[in-house]
């Protein structure tokens, strides 16, 4: 068998430039092939050092910055047609608002209203058997409809479809309420318990979907300055809204009115989010996608001035349903003003802490009938300063300190009373 054959191999002639050859035309080292060869090993020594050191400074800087719980954006490949994030604070809010999303709820409310039509009517009757010629305008009822008289928004707080949002959104018991996911999807609810004194309220969807639910900060931790964000379904029109801002200020106290509804929040959370109507129920993020705060109330007259529950607030709301299917409170049963030093140079009182034990505005009683701070001996124009040894003021309300309680629960009063300070045993109802 033949076998092929390759022709004989002859060298290219290859002509080398003489700064690179390894000897000059005169016998000696080529200087300039000694100084090539330096700086391309140098930069190649240099390239893979740095990498190294680079890797290993960035993992351990990753890892630090993690206990901190500081993430850093992971590196990925960025399709040809997607925006990428210019600051890590920008990549942040849409990984937050992008997890999130799907778990912010719209809630409208419906209900069948009377219509009514107009018809016209003659006072004067006929006259001499003509009509008069006169017409006013009366009304009647002419059937009902279903229509829509309020909007807010919620969040899922459990797989099973628990929705937390603002007592006010839900208050009127006459009324049908419908949530609306983010993809239109309609749902329909029930309430499970509403709670005016913190103005939350906890909605169950009835479908048997599993849902997945925003994961709950902790509220105790903010610090003004940090940066939220607001989701919510604006104007009642524009679903999950987002809007961005800062912590404004901490354990801010309001009144807070709409729809025929007055209410005093302590221990809110102030912000520069807009907060618009319809946000109401809505989550106040961290840059971690927690929640934070539910939003409540807006400034009306200023620029940008919302307010946010403190969602540790709530988790007292959501054990209770979740154990018990209902909400309580501890009760003491006084209406008191906190004491500051102006409350106490206006109406001459001998401290300026405390609460004092008064009527209200209207003549309310300042002490209820059969309520515990009566069977514990409260009166009217007591100061109770202390509560079990907690200091009362306006940092640290008497509602405050309660709310820490449950129902059964035993309390020592430290109660001024014309210039006396008595200790007085309550069990809270």
């Amino acid at each position: 068998m033949s076998m092929y054959q390759l022709p004989e191999f002859k060298p290219p002639k290859i002509s080398i430039p003489k700064m690179f050859l390894l000897n000059s035309p005169g016998g000696g080292p080529n200087k300039g092939l000694l100084l090539v060869l330096v700086i391309s090993i140098s930069f190649i020594f240099g390239a893979l050092g740095g990498a190294v050191t680079g890797s290993y400074f960035y993992s351990e800087v990753k890892e630090y910055l993690g206990k901190l719980n500081i993430n850093i954006p992971e590196v990925r490949i960025i399709g040809e047609n997607e925006y990428v994030p210019q600051t890590t604070r920008e990549e942040l809010i849409i990984r937050a608002v992008k997890q999130v999303s799907p778990s912010v709820v719209s809630i409208i409310a419906t209900k069948d209203v009377p219509v009514y039509e107009a018809y016209y009517i003659d006072p004067f009757g006929d006259f001499l058997g003509q009509p008069f010629g006169f017409q006013i305008p009366e009304y009647r009822q002419k059937g009902t409809e279903k229509q829509t008289i309020g909007s807010g928004t919620g969040f899922i707080i459990s797989s099973d479809g628990m929705v937390l949002t603002n007592s006010h959104v839900v208050s009127d018991k006459g009324a049908e309420y419908t949530i609306f996911t983010n993809e239109g999807k309609e749902l329909e609810t029930e309430v499970l318990a509403r709670d005016p004194v913190a103005d939350l309220a906890i909605v169950k969807i009835k479908s048997f979907d599993s849902f997945d639910p925003l994961k709950l900060g902790d509220s105790d931790e903010l610090q003004p300055g940090q940066t939220v964000i607001a989701i919510g379904n604006a104007l009642g029109e524009f679903r999950n809204t987002i809007s961005v801002g800062v912590i404004s200020g901490l354990r801010r106290t309001i009144t807070a009115s709409g729809s025929g509804i007055t209410e005093v929040l302590e221990d809110i959370i102030q912000t520069d989010a807009a907060i618009n109507p319809g946000n109401s129920g809505g989550p106040l993020l961290n840059l971690k996608g927690e929640v934070i705060g539910i939003n409540v109330a807006m400034s009306q007259g200023a620029e940008n001035i919302g307010f946010a529950i403190p969602v540790n607030n709530a988790k007292r709301n959501i054990n209770q349903i979740k154990t018990s299917g209902k909400i309580t409170y501890p009760f003491l049963g006084v209406r008191y003003t906190l004491v500051t030093p102006v409350i106490q140079e206006k109406n001459d009182l001998p401290v300026d802490y405390g609460a004092w034990v008064i009527k209200g505005s209207r003549g309310e009683a300042a002490v209820m009938a059969g309520s515990a701070a009566e069977q514990a001996g409260i009166k009217e124009g007591d100061i109770i300063l202390r509560f079990n040894g907690e200091i009362i003021n306006p940092d640290n309300s008497l509602a405050r300190i309660i709310r820490e309680y449950e129902p059964g629960d035993e309390a020592i009063l430290r109660v001024l009373r014309e210039e006396q300070e008595l200790n007085l045993k309550a069990v809270l109802q």
